[in-house]
């Protein structure tokens, strides 16, 4: 127990540093789990000529692996690692993006002193002084020639260019950079699309970049991140309690930490280092309360309608349904959690109408829909959409812990 209150708003404090839903993780020993996808980029950069693209759906992680990348990588005695991260926006071309990557970057040159032919100074100069206003692939590799130190360009939320001749440009780059064995390598971040709209523009760079899925967290994964946190703290958890943050984070990070922030700061407070499922349950509703106004919106306009009340027990049958590694859902797997949920044997003519819907704008869209006919495949537009559909189901009563425990 912490006695003083000042014990305790340290401890407050402290948890809001550790647990970061808002922000990816940028520490390594905060990092858990993905040891697989940590070996597949530190073999892609240890190895010349090799460049890497991690993908998956939005929140399941990708930016924190490339944040804490260089805390894994061997050192490379005198010359260490330069790491640079560029983030992409709508708006972002070639140029502008490798002005964004060399514009913090240095490399030195030898200057002779006036009237001492024999004696030269070192002079910093920025590497996007050596760009031109129009940047191509060669006048990437030119520069990265230059550069004494090993370096790693990541290269995040890709998915976000829209210019097509950009993303040409960098499969151009990955092929010109990989034939030369320049000494950096580029590493993409970006959603399941970003791979095959970037191969598309470049079959030949399939050998130079290897392509690493990020799937959604495993339930053992999830636990290491809430265990490492509170044990940064000081803290403990209940192994229900725990559990069930797991479960509601349904393989999404941002829940865990954020279910985990509240939860360990409702119990701080009291004096508690030992965290329950009472301070679970209160995480809950705080993390509803402070949700985005923009996945509340989504989730009002997709199940309020004055006349069909079946549209919020097929949206949380929809995220209790079991799920392939890119989220996607078939008709079938909705149909036994909304029979539960509803205590009715619904079959899919019944609750097909409403997944058409939840697809096009009568209804957000909230869901995207690929395949053929009777064999759709359907997922959240937002991932993040998912465990917030399933804890408004828990705060209005749908659910249950137990289910979820049952089910997820």
């Amino acid at each position: 127990m912490l006695e003083s209150n000042t014990e305790r708003l340290r401890l407050t404090a402290r948890i809001g540093e550790v647990f970061t839903p808002s922000a990816p993780v940028d520490e390594a020993e905060l990092f858990a789990g993905r040891l697989n996808q940590v070996r597949e980029v530190i073999n892609a950069v240890t190895q010349r000529g090799q460049h890497a693209i991690i993908y998956g759906e939005r929140g399941v992680g990708k930016t924190s692996l490339a944040n804490v990348l260089s805390s894994y990588l061997p050192d490379r005695r005198v010359r260490g690692w330069n790491t640079v991260i560029a983030n992409c926006e709508e708006t972002t071309t070639f140029s502008s993006l490798w002005q964004q990557v060399t514009r913090e970057m240095t490399v030195t040159r030898q200057d002779k002193k006036i009237g001492f032919e024999s004696e030269t100074t070192p002079t910093q100069l920025s590497l996007e002084s050596l760009l031109s206003l129009d940047v191509n692939p060669d006048d990437v590799r030119y520069i990265f020639q230059k550069i004494a130190s090993p370096t790693i360009v990541i290269v995040d939320e890709m998915d976000r260019i829209k210019d097509r001749a950009t993303t040409t440009r960098l499969a151009d780059t990955v092929k010109t950079l990989s034939d030369h064995s320049v000494d950096v390598t580029l590493i993409l971040v970006g959603v399941a699309d970003s791979v095959d709209d970037l191969i598309a523009e470049h079959r030949s760079i399939e050998r130079a970049l290897v392509q690493i899925q990020m799937p959604r967290m495993s339930d053992r994964e999830l636990y290491e991140i809430v265990e490492k946190g509170l044990d940064e703290v000081g803290m403990t958890i209940e192994d229900k309690a725990k559990q069930h943050i797991a479960k509601l984070s349904q393989g999404l990070p941002h829940f865990t930490h954020l279910l985990s922030l509240h939860a360990a700061q409702n119990a701080a407070p009291n004096g508690r280092t030992n965290i329950t499922e009472d301070d679970v349950e209160e995480a809950i509703r705080l993390a509803v309360d402070k949700t985005t106004q923009s996945i509340v919106t989504d989730y009002h306009a997709a199940t309020t309608s004055p006349r069909d009340t079946l549209f919020p027990q097929v949206l949380l049958a929809c995220a209790l349904a079991e799920k392939d590694q890119l989220g996607y859902f078939s008709a079938v797997a909705v149909r036994s959690p909304l029979r539960t949920i509803t205590g009715k044997p619904y079959d899919i003519p019944a609750f097909s109408r409403h997944l058409k819907v939840f697809c096009d704008e009568t209804r957000g869209p909230i869901l995207q829909k690929t395949g053929q006919r009777k064999r759709y495949l359907y997922r959240f537009i937002k991932p993040m959409m998912e465990p917030y559909v399933t804890m408004k189901g828990l705060e209005s009563g749908l659910i249950t812990n137990d289910y979820l425990d049952g089910q997820l």
